[in-house]
């Protein structure tokens, strides 16, 4: 067990809009690790937020790679692995109840479900117990183990698809206790019409050059079936075969591990003859970049998505975005770009309406809403509320 602290120092501001005279609140969440993901990325802009706000951020996870960016931007980190399956877990119960007698939170806020169980019976014996708030970041299988997230005085989800999901599935949950804050990227990550420079061009299409001199679509997503590589292969391929000319980029998709789906992918090219314009790569740090180069972002996700990251990133960049019309991102589409939606699974939709947006795509508007501060705010004013009993 590992307890790493570094202050705030004077670059720690206050948020826009947080209020001054709020009493300081000590936050602990809750979560498996910080290697990599959605959730985590979330636990780590919540903490920021806390920080600059004056509250004190504490989160306490297996570790992982993000741990040194959350240290540095004045969150504290201690290592305890709450989120193994194993009987051994339990047996961790001790120390994370000593670690919560000592911190005296205000919230503990978990972000899974066996970090939560086991945040749930250690809360029980502390006085004065401090308040437990959850988020339910997927679409979980409904049932006992997963209703752990539903037990929270606040009980955030990040769609109202989500809200739908659980609602449906766990009749007892009062919908009051339900709270809708949808993830938020930074406008100043992914500024509106951004166009990387001639260097950066030059030195990605020489590392890639199958991949210039057409229309590029790019599928971000790491290398599980569930992302849809398949469908995006059979869409080019369909292009393809109407006389488009196009290049497809899978984004992600190289990871270790993953080497016989990756395979899998290569074979489904050659069988369609598509070679010579499809690149897969492993995960990059200048998907910005890639975007703004992009014709057509694809999120085409055979699963429903609880939120959709991708989504708000490419429609903050003004590029437009493919998907299906199912999930999160269905539910964007429907409200920021409806052009992109289509049917799930329907590939003769899916290639008439990316031909129809690869000739002319409909404007899109600077994007107002789904920023990153519009959460943080969104999770601090939960955490007061919460706090203020």
């Amino acid at each position: 067990m590992k307890l790493v602290h570094q202050d705030a120092g004077p670059q720690a501001g206050t948020m826009s809009g947080s209020v001054a005279s709020a009493p300081r609140l000590t936050v602990v969440q809750l979560i498996p690790a910080l290697q990599s993901g959605g959730a985590e990325r979330s636990v780590l802009e919540v903490g920021r937020a806390l920080v600059q706000a004056g509250h004190r951020s504490v989160v306490i996870s297996a570790g992982g790679r993000m741990v040194e960016q959350l240290v540095a931007e004045g969150s504290e980190h201690i290592t305890l692995d709450l989120g193994r399956k194993s009987l051994a877990t339990l047996g961790r119960l001790g120390a994370l109840r000593r670690h919560l007698q000592a911190l005296k939170p205000d919230i503990v806020h978990a972000r899974s479900r066996l970090p939560a169980w086991l945040g749930w019976w250690t809360l029980k014996g502390l006085k004065p117990r401090p308040h437990f708030v959850t988020t339910v970041h997927g679409f979980n299988s409904p049932g006992a183990y997963s209703a752990i997230l539903l037990r929270g005085e606040r009980v955030i989800v990040v769609s109202q698809t989500l809200r739908d999901y659980v609602l449906g599935h766990y009749r007892w949950l009062e919908p009051g206790r339900v709270r809708v804050i949808p993830r938020g990227i930074d406008p100043v990550d992914f500024p509106y019409g951004h166009r990387p420079d001639e260097a950066w061009k030059q030195a990605f299409f020489a590392e890639y050059p199958a991949l210039g001199g057409a229309p590029l679509l790019t599928l971000p997503g790491r290398g599980t079936r569930l992302k849809g590589h398949h469908d995006a292969i059979e869409l080019l391929a369909n292009l393809k075969r109407r006389g488009i000319d196009a290049r497809l980029l899978l984004l992600g998709v190289i990871e270790a591990g993953r080497e016989a789906y990756v395979e899998e992918l290569r074979a489904l090219i050659r069988e369609r003859g598509v070679e010579a314009q499809v690149v897969l790569t492993p995960p990059r740090s200048d998907v910005r970049d890639v975007y703004a180069i992009s014709s057509l972002i694809l999120q085409l996700s055979n699963k429903p998505e609880s939120f959709g990251r991708t989504v708000i990133e490419a429609l903050s960049l003004c590029r437009p975005v493919l998907g299906y019309a199912h999930g999160g991102v269905g539910e964007l589409l429907a409200e920021l770009y409806p052009a992109g939606r289509v049917p799930l699974g329907d590939g003769e939709r899916l290639v008439e309406r990316a031909a129809e947006l690869l000739r002319v795509a409909p404007p899109i508007p600077m994007l107002h809403a789904y920023r990153l501060e519009d959460m943080q705010q969104a999770v601090l004013a939960l955490y007061g509320d919460v706090a203020a009993g």
